[in-house]
């Protein structure tokens, strides 16, 4: 599977997206994207990145806010 990796001794996927891979895209994308936007310049699904950000966001190092039907994620400062 593109961007997974499996455990040998639980045989469970992990993936191989770690969190900077998601701060620099936003960066990339001028400091504030989609979260289809950003799944695209990492290179994973729309859901990955949504549960990535989500959890990133949490952690108090990026921002999200509704546009519209949208979801645009900034970086934290």
């Amino acid at each position: 599977m593109p961007g997974k990796d499996r455990e040998e001794e639980s045989g469970k996927y992990t993936t191989s997206y770690p969190d900077s891979s998601f701060l620099e895209a936003i960066q990339q994308l001028g400091g504030m994207a989609g979260t289809s936007e950003i799944a695209e310049e990492v290179g994973c699904t729309r859901r990955t990145a949504y549960t990535r950000l989500k959890s990133i966001e949490e952690d108090g190092r990026i921002n999200s806010r509704k546009v519209g039907n949208s979801l645009v994620w900034s970086t934290s400062g």
